[in-house]
């Protein structure tokens, strides 16, 4: 066992007049936390995910004559198109994965009523939005805790707002952990942010508000993971684990976004540069005026980008002036085929699939599928084995809460979680692929294996009540009731 108070004697200098206190400890490494790579990186992710990109910011510029900066231009077009690319590639990953509730099995019906009350449809929903939040933010966090009622409750805590102090290099057993999030409340009528921090460590939890940098204690400023009346007094109780279970996206913790920022904007871009090239059709014809004064290069670029007209001097051996023109055309099929090698470039790189791929016209065959799943497939498979893990340790808790609560101890019960990924299949593949392996593999197997049924073990009941149906030589139902005697016809 482990608390807070350890961990931090162990980061922190042994000489007494150099020794930081605890919570200026934890202040440093707050403000670490706040300020570092690894946290803006999960708030972009959610940015992205929820369409707040880069392009938003874009601006149409030339360099000053006067002053050799850039500077904004007015007057022209400045599309900011947000072809979200990224979050279909983040919709895939949850829907494949997690599209479907997650099947689980246990050899005891008693114990598999109790563990299917906790994980409700309600839970299933939560996880396929934690899920979400692991692909954006390279990892998630669930709290495990009690209502005031005296029930387990399980929260989602957004990556961002948990610093995590981990105990070994693999981040698989935590010592202790911050969160850090913002409330906002009204002094008069003026509303004011308030940044409030929990730590967690063995010893329960304890909270903070974060002013100028510093932590300030507040109310409650000290609580157990559970309180208990007895007696007309109330105890505390702890769990001897810290009740915040991470899930991660892959073994390195690494967002999605990281791979395909630079995909998504060159997308956004070349759509935007686009319209906005449409937009200017009236420039698309440059006019050249002749004899109407000279100019310096950056104002001749500065006109032909505001007003696509440029002033030249002719020689003196030359004529009056003259208007010429220079026809510019924008050709839409380069702008095409660029945005083609994004587009497949970040689906690669994403390892999701194309649902437009030409495998998948006329009647694709059972191979031609897989083939395009490939890539979600091996993604899928890391991150489900990062959900196994994690699943494992929040079932401690659910083990531990069924024991508290006098229903029996199932610490050595095995409990399987299934995921069912939502794969499309030729249906007509997949009925002739189970009728083939008939006597081969169990009526169970086969029926979770068929693309009409949903729940093998209430399809497997109406099989076997049907079964129990016989039909007289005259077309009279006749039903089998008990055991013992003969059927009696209805």
């Amino acid at each position: 066992m482990f608390n807070l108070t350890e961990f931090i004697s162990r980061h922190i200098s042994i000489g007494a007049e150099k020794r930081m206190s605890e919570i200026q400890f934890m202040e440093r490494e707050l403000e670490k936390w706040l300020s570092s790579p690894e946290r803006r990186m999960m708030i972009q992710g959610e940015k992205y995910y929820h369409g707040q990109h880069d392009i938003l910011q874009k601006k149409r510029s030339v360099i000053d004559p006067a002053t050799g900066k850039e500077t904004p231009l007015t007057g022209l077009p400045n599309n900011q198109i947000v072809d979200n690319q990224y979050r279909k590639m983040v919709n895939q990953k949850k829907n494949y994965l997690l599209g479907k509730p997650i099947t689980i099995t246990t050899d005891d019906e008693t114990y598999l009523d109790y563990v299917q009350g906790i994980f409700t449809k309600r839970f299933m929903r939560m996880l396929k939005n934690l899920l979400g939040d692991s692909i954006n933010g390279g990892k998630a966090w669930l709290f495990v805790g009690y209502d005031e009622a005296g029930e387990l409750t399980i929260r989602k805590f957004k990556p961002w707002e948990i610093k995590a102090f981990w105990a070994d290099a693999e981040h698989t057993v935590l010592e202790a952990a911050m969160r850090v999030y913002d409330v906002y409340s009204y002094e008069g009528n003026v509303e004011k942010k308030i940044q409030k921090v929990e730590i967690y460590d063995l010893n329960g939890i304890r909270f903070y508000e974060r002013d100028n940098g510093h932590l300030i204690p507040c109310e409650p400023f000290e609580l157990p993971y559970l309180t208990v009346s007895v007696d007309d007094r109330i105890e505390g109780y702890n769990w001897s684990r810290i009740p915040l279970i991470c899930f991660k996206y892959n073994e390195s913790e690494l967002p999605l976004i990281k791979s395909v920022k630079s995909l998504q904007d060159g997308i956004n871009t070349i759509e935007s540069t686009f319209q906005d090239n449409m937009q200017e059709d009236a420039r698309n014809t440059i006019l050249v005026l002749v004899n109407y004064d000279g100019q310096s290069l950056a104002e001749f670029r500065r006109n032909l980008a505001m007003y696509g007209a440029v002033k030249v001097r002719n020689d003196a051996s030359a004529g009056g002036g003259d208007v010429k023109t220079l026809q510019v055309e924008v050709n839409a099929e380069n702008y095409k085929t660029i945005l083609k090698i994004f587009k497949d470039a970040l689906i690669e790189n994403a390892m999701g699939y194309d649902a437009k791929d030409d495998r998948l016209s006329g009647n694709p065959n059972q191979m031609n599928i897989r083939s395009m799943y490939s890539d979600i497939d091996l993604d899928a498979d890391e991150l489900e084995t990062e959900y196994q893990a994690s699943l494992e340790e929040l079932m401690w808790f659910v083990n531990c809460h069924l024991a508290n609560k006098g229903k029996g101890d199932w610490s050595d019960e095995i409990v399987e979680f299934t995921f069912n990924h939502n794969v499309m299949i030729n249906k007509s593949d997949a009925i002739t692929d189970i009728k083939n392996s008939m006597g081969l593999l169990s009526k169970k197997t086969l029926l979770a294996m068929h693309p009409y049924v949903d729940d093998p073990e209430a399809e497997l009941d109406q099989i076997q009540e049907e079964q129990s149906e016989e039909v007289d030589d005259m077309g009279f139902m006749r039903i089998k009731k008990g055991g013992d005697g003969d059927g009696e016809e209805e």
